[in-house]
């Protein structure tokens, strides 16, 4: 089936099966492979993008079903956020949820932070100043391995208070 869908602001179009996952298209179709595949069950929130501006498991999801909508990647989130390339953050301009995972150690490994930033810029977008319990609720969804939560919930919060002082709606 042949599809149209914007991904971080760029058209693209794909012949792909019915049975392809957004997640597999994404990753091995268009080489943007910072959208983890972690469960392929949309157990643990490692391949969570911006589906119209709705963050949802790309592993749950057919690419058909992404036809006609725009979709935003780990690796669009700054740039669309920011108005520049996909792909390019260059000058420290990484979005504010990048940043605070950065300045608060919420990384840890590494391979769930893709989808746990998604998820809380999506939270951010909606509520731009969560209490612990909302951040707590919103990442539910996403399961880190490493760590016991607590340098990612003050990740959020660090980049709550970033998009407020910037005054810019991520």
């Amino acid at each position: 089936m042949r599809i149209t869908v914007e991904v971080n602001g760029a058209a693209r179009s794909a012949d792909v099966e019915d049975r392809t996952l957004l997640v597999d298209w994404l990753r091995d179709g268009l080489g943007l492979t910072g959208t983890h595949v972690g469960c392929d069950t949309s157990q643990c929130g490692c391949c969570t993008v911006h589906l119209d501006g709705e963050a949802v498991k790309a592993c749950s999801l057919l690419a058909v079903q992404a036809d006609g909508c725009s979709v935003v990647t780990i690796e669009g989130l700054a740039a669309r956020s920011a108005g520049r390339e996909p792909g390019v953050v260059s000058g420290g301009l990484a979005h504010p949820v990048q940043r605070a995972f950065a300045e608060c150690h919420a990384l840890q490994c590494g391979f769930c932070t893709p989808g746990m930033v998604m998820a809380s810029a999506h939270l951010l977008r909606r509520n731009p100043d969560p209490t612990e319990a909302q951040i707590v609720t919103a990442l539910a969804g996403n399961l880190c391995r490493c760590t016991g939560y607590v340098n990612i919930v003050a990740a959020v919060q660090r980049a709550a208070l970033l998009v407020r002082s910037e005054g810019m709606q991520r």
